[in-house]
Formats: C-alpha cells, structure tokens, sequence
C-alpha cells in the first residue's frame, strides 16, 4: 500500500497584503489552480467590497469557490468545508497541486486541520427571533451560555454570533466544546504573507473600493436583497449603506471602512500567529522565495 500523501500549499495572510496577486504568480509557475478560501469571496454580487479576483485574473487563473451561494443564503462553515473538501478532492484525483489562498483563518483550517463542527440545520424561527434581539443583546447571551465563543467571534460578526447560540439552543450544549479535529491525509506547507506597509495598502485599497464603485454595488445588492441583508454588515458594506442613507459622507466611509480593517488585520494575524504559524516569506522578492519554499517542500 503506497505511503504516499497529496502535497498542498496554502498561503494565508491578513487583507490587503497581496494574496491575490502572488497567488496567480505562484500558479501561473507551477501551473495550477486556484482554491479562495474566503468567507465572503463565496458570495455572488459582492465583487468589489470583498476584493474579488477580478474577472481578468480569473480568466487567467482558474479560481475554484468563488460565486457559489447568493447573500441571501449565508453559508456556515460546515457548509462550505463539504464543498471545499469536494473541489479539492477533484484537482488530486487530477494529479493537480491543490493551491488554497484566503484571509479566513476559521474556514481555511476547517479544511487544512479537519475542524468538524455540529451539523445543526438553520432554524428558521430561532434565528427569526435573535435577529429581532439585536446584535448587542445576542453577543451578550452568548457571553453567558458560551464564553468561549464569545472571545473567538468579533462583537461585530452577526452571522457567526447567531450560529453559535442556535448550536447552544439546539443542542444545549456550547459550540466551542462540540468542534473537534480530524486533519486531512495530506502533506501541507503553509505560506504566510504579511507586508511592512500594511496599514498604508489597507488606505490605498479602501480609497481604490469607493473609487471603483462599492456604493452602486451595494446599491445593486439592496435592490436585488433589501437593505436588511445580514452581509451587509461587512465591513466597507456597511459604511457604504450609510452612504446610501445619507448618515455619512463618502469621505468619513472611507474613514471609517479604513480603520475597521486596520483592526481587522491584527485580528487575522493574531489568528494567523496563534492557530496557524505559517512559514513567513520575505517580503523583499515574495515570489522568488515563494517557488524556493514550495520546490524544495515538493521534493
């Protein structure tokens, strides 16, 4: 019986530090594709507020998971590790280097370290009832029936908050004790992407999002989903819709959807350094040593 395991890269790192770019490099090299592990990028029509690969590089660079649910059907990640762990499982069978990319520290190690999370379906009525609570009410009951939780999901993160307590509620049991772990049969080397220049590409890319047109495509989003859309609350969506609204200006969005990411980005390589510690590359020539890293881990 033959010992041999599939070879995987992943390279992960915190928003606006150029995944997409290097990672077309890096599979244009090795001639593969791409698998976007996003928790946002999965959605139709949310192109420009979630710095989609654009329609060029996809054509480039075949990327898998993208555009596969519309926002109105928020996927959970059991819902999307299934998918993912479908696609990937194709490109092996195809002798093909599965590459997977993201900034989503939770769904990308769903799929790389096996998290199984309880397969509990939606609850129509339950989520009905939490949604009229309120964001803030809702983050304090799962502060008390899961802390856990509590401290791993952002206040801001509806959906998650939301999925956590319909576990708690349907199971009665908190969903932080209920995850376990059954890693893939794989040979994984992770690549993590960070830049010096963070915070001032983070500004360039939220003044490009404004520019290019987040505010008719969030206006295209409310008119095909209503105003109410729980993706909405994304960040750059969210000051966007305020736009919309006339409760800020353009500039003050830009503000604001600046410094949210900002905050978001440590978050991610707090995840990043905690959950994952990738093999950092370095930033002066990132695809040189990205090929160096990804032959010799190839063998």
């Amino acid at each position: 019986m033959s010992s041999y395991k599939p070879h995987v890269i992943v390279l992960i790192g915190p928003t606006a530090s150029g995944k997409t770019e290097l990672a077309i490099e890096i599979a244009e090299y090795f001639k593969t594709h791409i698998h976007n592990i996003d928790s946002r990028q999965i959605y139709k029509s949310m192109d420009i507020g979630t710095a989609k690969p654009s329609k060029n590089q996809q054509k480039k660079i075949k990327h898998f998971l993208i555009d596969i649910e519309e926002p109105i059907n928020p996927m959970n990640v059991k819902q999307f590790q299934k998918i993912a762990q479908e696609s990937l499982k194709k490109e092996i069978k195809k002798n093909k280097l599965p590459f997977l990319v993201g900034g989503s520290g939770l769904y990308m190690n769903s799929i790389t370290k096996g998290f199984f999370v309880p397969d509990v379906p939606p609850q129509k009525n339950l989520r009905k009832q939490l949604e009229e609570l309120g964001q803030t009410k809702c983050w304090e009951l799962l502060k008390t029936c899961d802390p856990i939780s509590a401290k791993n999901i952002n206040f801001a993160d509806h959906i998650r908050t939301i999925r956590a307590l319909e576990v708690f509620y349907v199971t009665g049991n908190p969903l932080s004790i209920q995850k376990s772990q059954k890693p893939p049969d794989w040979k994984i080397l992770e690549l993590g992407l960070d830049r010096d220049n963070l915070k001032e590409r983070i500004l360039q890319r939220t003044k490009n999002m404004f520019l290019s047109g987040i505010i008719d495509e969030t206006k295209q989003i409310i008119s095909q989903y209503g105003s109410e859309l729980p993706m909405l609350e994304t960040i750059g969506y969210r000051e966007a819709r305020n736009v919309l609204n006339d409760n800020l200006t353009i500039e003050k969005a830009i503000e604001l959807t600046s410094t949210k990411t900002i905050q978001f980005s440590k978050r991610q390589k707090t995840w990043f350094r905690n959950k994952n510690n990738p093999i950092w590359l370095n930033n002066k020539n990132l695809l040189k040593d990205a090929i160096i890293k990804i032959e010799s881990f190839l063998g």
